[in-house]
């Protein structure tokens, strides 16, 4: 009876131990859903842009990115606001993830502390801050969208710049109205700036009778040439390359004559020094290929600016003529290059 005494007592001492072991597990893995350090991100990204890297971020470094989804003027205000705020009493960013634009504006203020590292430096001048102010992480391009079927139907002759789409005969043509959408908009301020605005004009003159819609989103006239309800689309590449990645019968041409495009670049913000290396950890995780694959499997396609990674060598445009006489328009220039479209070429019909 004793010795069935001592064996119950051993197995009872056993299941006590396994059972405060998995404890103790169960607790380690809870403390490892607890991120070691925060970050505030102001960025002008679509919410599900930044919450895609937002969860890659955190899974490889267990820190949390807290995004603040802001318009350009709203988040250059922030930026005002948290200079003479106190950064241990009210939250603060750390960190700018925007466009060019919005990054230029807030480098002009001093709001952002330059960061040269071993990762950015590799990035083209052409994509960054003169002085390390911001560097840009990726870009969206404007490029023609073809359907294929309309490929073979021409032989493939095809209009490969600006001025010989314009004179192309018998083609019909997508594009997204310069007043829906930033993209589009930006098309027509950087070929003013590339062209010049008599150049411009006569350009998307000569557009506007083949065009078939001006669509309200970016989407539109990719949609329309992958269903060959247009020939050629006049789009961003990121869309472009998620509809054929869906199995859309769509072709890329890269203007010679070069083309627009989007920059979104990062800053680390000069208020809160105490997480500057955490900042600059995400500024340079963003120039890697972890950052693009997070993108990419949520079909989400840019143009990195690193040239060191893979996602950069695998991208056929990766060495497409970019417009580099651009401009910084004011508020009112743009408003006014804008109301000469509409009254002149949408509604006026000059060709």
């Amino acid at each position: 009876m004793r010795r069935y005494t001592v064996l119950l007592l051993t197995a009872f001492m056993l299941i006590l131990s396994a059972t405060a072991g998995s404890a103790l597990l169960v607790g380690a893995d809870k403390n490892t859903d607890i991120p070691r350090q925060q970050l505030t991100v102001y960025t002008t990204l679509p919410p599900e842009h930044a919450e895609i890297l937002s969860r890659a971020y955190e899974d490889s470094s267990q820190v949390r990115l807290n995004f603040v989804p802001l318009a350009p003027h709203e988040l250059v205000q922030r930026l005002r606001n948290d200079s003479v705020s106190d950064p241990t009493v009210v939250t603060v960013s750390d960190v700018v993830l925007a466009d060019k634009n919005v990054l230029n504006i807030a480098a002009s203020l001093n709001l952002l502390q330059p960061y040269v590292s071993e990762i950015n430096d590799a990035v083209k001048p052409t994509f960054k801050q003169e002085t390390g102010a911001w560097t840009g992480v990726w870009y969206d391009p404007i490029i023609f969208c073809i359907n294929k079927d309309y490929l073979k139907r021409i032989n493939g002759d095809i209009p490969n710049s600006w001025t010989e789409l314009a004179a192309y005969k018998n083609v019909r043509i997508g594009i997204t109205d310069f007043l829906a959408a930033e993209a589009s908009a930006n098309l027509m301020f950087q070929m003013i700036s590339q062209f010049g605005d008599m150049n411009t004009y006569k350009i998307l003159g000569q557009l506007h009778p083949k065009v078939v819609q001006y669509a309200k989103y970016l989407s539109n006239p990719v949609r329309q040439a992958g269903m060959g309800e247009v020939d050629i689309s006049i789009a961003v590449e990121s869309e472009t390359l998620r509809y054929m990645q869906n199995g859309y019968p769509l072709k890329i041409i890269y203007p010679s004559d070069g083309t627009a495009y989007l920059l979104t670049g990062v800053g680390i913000s000069t208020v809160d020094s105490s997480k500057v290396k955490q900042a600059q950890h995400f500024s340079d995780w963003l120039l890697s290929d972890d950052a693009q694959l997070a993108l990419q499997s949520s079909g989400f396609y840019f143009l990195p600016t690193n040239p060191q990674t893979l996602a950069h060598k695998k991208f056929a445009g990766k060495n497409l003529t970019l417009f580099d006489n651009l401009q910084n328009f004011t508020p009112e220039q743009k408003y006014q290059f804008l109301d000469r479209w509409v009254k002149q070429v949408r509604f006026g019909g000059i060709e």
